[in-house]
């Protein structure tokens, strides 16, 4: 087991957790087993994932941004990632609309189904709408109040706070810039330094990855509702599973193919790790700090470009979620008859598109911007409990093609910058021009 690589590892705790829930659930109290002594310890290993986003990200950013010694060079770098970004954003949920009109899946959903799910999850839909409704009384410009923190610490404190961090760490890395490089050299070195302890924190948490899977997958599988229900949305899960498969499978290679200079079974080999991982948290947040780790050593792209691009992508590049928002809406449009016009269907994809920059990068956020994109195409917004059976997996599934999506992006960035180097070395930056 100790020569097996990691996402080995991470793939036999899957598949050993999925087992032990399929056998707990067919005795007594097995359920009540797997929840009260299986279920924490994945709690546990997604908390330390997230305990170390928030420092990761002020590390990683600041030393990115102060390395580029040049506002100019931030700005070429700032506005290839976001360009990039909502391309593939656009390019997704324009997917899921073509996808979901052709198959019709709604179509699949039977009217006691629908009453059945209507009664177990409308508590949790309640909620998510509740949420949604709150942000939909914010005025136009409300996005652009709450990026700015009216104070720091309150938005350190938690990880769906991520842009107001975000928005802090860019101002303060360009101040950082902007004064003399002699009295901002001790800031930088303490930044540097926090960095590499975030990343052998990493390294430590990694290791208890397989028996987190295993927890987390053990419990999915204990907790789920009966077959008949999965059954019944069979059609809605293999038509959001088919948009993220042309996401993963289809897209991305392409654009490591043609824009990133890489083989794409090369890339799907190093990053497969944070994908697994993101499978297994459905958080891209909780993922990030893998994913910076196999771009940087498995990609070889500079650091200087992956602590900047990724982060930001983490926060703003939800592919997979946007996908999964417009089949979903279109989804619950057709379970209740209704048709949708050209310009409902255009309106879902500039709202999906916009959503996803506020769309935390934590399990299930996607599910309160759904909210907004049902108001916005006037569907009914209790139709979001029709999907809340399936949403878990399917979460897990479109947190894959999210990762996937930052990993490439960031790809393409260093690549355009000319910041791609051989993989596998240490401090790319310092030690690239040597082995070149």
């Amino acid at each position: 087991m100790k020569n097996l690589a990691l996402h080995w590892k991470i793939l036999i705790g899957m598949g050993l957790g999925i087992v032990a829930g399929i056998i707990a659930v067919q005795f007594s109290g097995g359920k009540s087993f797997i929840v009260d002594w299986i279920k924490p310890f994945g709690t546990i290993f997604i908390n330390a994932l997230k305990l170390i986003a928030i420092p990761l990200i002020v590390a990683s950013l600041i030393k990115g941004i102060s390395d580029l010694k040049d506002i100019s060079k931030l700005s070429a770098m700032g506005g290839r990632t976001i360009g990039i970004y909502l391309l593939t954003t656009f390019f997704a949920v324009s997917t899921g609309l073509l996808i979901v009109n052709v198959v019709k899946p709604g179509k699949l959903v039977k009217e006691e189904t629908r009453q059945v799910l209507m009664s177990n999850f409308s508590a949790d839909a309640s909620g998510k709408i509740s949420m949604a409704e709150n942000q939909q009384q914010s005025g136009p410009l409300q996005a652009l109040v709450d990026l700015v923190p009216s104070n720091l610490f309150e938005a350190l404190s938690g990880n769906g706070n991520m842009l107001q961090v975000i928005f802090f760490v860019i101002f303060f890395g360009l101040a950082l810039i902007l004064v003399d490089p002699k009295k901002g050299e001790p800031i930088k070195k303490f930044f540097d330094s926090l960095n590499e302890v975030v990343l052998k924190l990493i390294d430590l948490i990694m290791l208890a990855a397989p028996y987190g899977v295993f927890a987390l997958l053990a419990a999915l599988v204990a907790e789920s509702p009966s077959a008949d229900i999965f059954k019944a949305l069979i059609g809605y899960s293999l038509t959001v599973l088919a948009g993220l498969s042309i996401l993963v499978f289809g897209l991305y290679p392409l654009l490591v193919k043609l824009f990133g200079g890489k083989n794409p079974g090369e890339f799907y080999r190093a990053i497969s790790p944070a994908q697994l991982l993101a499978f297994s948290t459905s958080s891209s947040a909780a993922t990030l700090p893998v994913t910076m780790e196999r771009v940087e050593e498995h990609l070889g792209v500079s650091k200087e470009v992956s602590s900047f691009v990724l982060p930001i992508g983490a926060t703003i590049n939800m592919d997979g979620t946007s996908l999964y928002q417009a089949v979903a809406a279109v989804f619950i449009a057709q379970a209740f008859g209704m048709d949708l016009s050209l310009s409902a269907q255009l309106g879902i994809v500039l709202t999906a598109t916009l959503a996803s920059i506020g769309t935390a990068a934590v399990p299930s956020a996607g599910m309160v911007m759904l909210v907004i994109i049902l108001g916005q195409a006037g569907i009914p917004e209790a139709g979001l409990a029709l999907i809340f059976a399936v949403d878990r997996p399917l979460d897990m599934c479109r947190t894959v093609a999210n990762v996937t999506g930052d990993a490439t992006v960031s790809l393409l960035v260093g690549r355009s910058m000319n910041k791609v180097g051989p993989p596998n070395i240490k401090n790319w930056d310092d030690n690239y021009e040597s082995v070149k």
